[in-house]
């Protein structure tokens, strides 16, 4: 199939690339504030040798609200490259969204994933008008994108429903944490059932297989990839207690936040495994020594028990 970046692939498909672990990249930057080019390569192969089957780069985790026009070009152009079109590249779009939609297209993703406005208030047909004129600016498609807690706009079910009826638009990523409202973008399937609907809210992944969800999102994605992996092969085969366990080993993870904010420990769970320095875009800063310590015992135990 062709890719964005204008080349043939036959290696993915997007039925399959939305139906298993699509890892938000983080963006690893240097200490000048560039992009770290060898820890993206080492943070690609890390997720795709685990099974990964896309990429999501310039999410929350790839911090595209905080990085410059350049330092987001640089992460297409590099996930793009690392990647060498084994699995899609998906790049977040944030305001202004049609630039950024063009650039990311221009670099290579095969797919732009774009939300609801934010800083103002906006309603459903504020959201509709603002996706659909990202559609018209490129020629990809478009992965929607529900993370109110980042735009304060929810992006609910009815400009969702109508967006649907576009076969560019391949489905939504919901990060929202209402289980219900995953529920009802299910229920577009039923109209349309090549609409993918992705969790990203790590709380809830095990339950949205299990109810018929195509697949998963996970910051945690970036540390331990090969774990988000074999819960999507459980649900798959309805292992339903194996999911409850392997949610349970997700939500033990959940501890290597509780140092500062959860990006830096993010980003330093990474460096743990020796991906990037652990160096957030400001205004945050990285962890320091006795924090980087204590998050790396977290990953190392974590780690270990999952190879037994």
């Amino acid at each position: 199939m062709a890719s964005g970046n204008g080349s043939t692939s036959a290696v993915w498909a997007w039925d399959e690339a939305l139906c298993g672990v699509v890892p938000p990249l983080i963006s690893p930057l240097n200490a000048m504030g560039g992009l770290d080019t060898d820890a993206v390569v080492a943070l690609v192969d890390h997720v795709l040798d685990a099974g990964c089957t896309g990429l999501f780069v310039l999410g929350g985790c790839g911090e595209g609200a905080w990085l410059t026009p350049s330092q987001r070009g640089a992460v297409v152009r590099d996930v793009v490259r690392a990647t060498a079109g084994r699995v899609p590249v998906l790049a977040g779009v944030m305001l202004p969204a049609v630039e950024a939609a063009r650039q990311a297209a221009d670099l290579g993703a095969d797919a732009v994933v774009v939300g609801s406005p934010y800083y103002f208030g906006v309603d459903g047909l504020a959201q509709r008008r603002h996706i659909e004129a990202v559609l018209a600016a490129v020629t990809v498609p478009a992965l929607l994108y529900n993370i109110p807690q980042c735009t304060h706009a929810t992006l609910s079910h009815a400009p969702v429903d109508a967006l649907a009826t576009n076969p560019r638009v391949l489905g939504i990523k919901d990060s929202a944490g209402d289980f219900e409202a995953f529920q009802r973008f299910l229920s577009i399937k039923r109209r349309r059932p090549d609409f993918r609907v992705l969790q990203g809210n790590e709380a809830l992944l095990a339950a949205s297989l299990l109810q018929g969800g195509d697949g998963l999102v996970p910051g945690l994605g970036n540390v331990v990839p090969a774990l988000m992996v074999s819960l999507c092969a459980a649900a798959g085969r309805g292992a339903g207690a194996e999911c409850a366990r392997i949610q349970d080993e997700v939500a033990g993870l959940y501890e290597l936040y509780a140092e500062a904010h959860w990006l830096p420990c993010l980003k330093a769970a990474c460096a743990s495994l020796g991906i990037g320095n652990g160096q957030p875009a400001p205004p945050l800063v990285a962890l320091g020594d006795e924090g980087r310590a204590r998050v790396a015992a977290i990953v190392r135990r974590h780690v270990a028990a999952l190879a037994r």
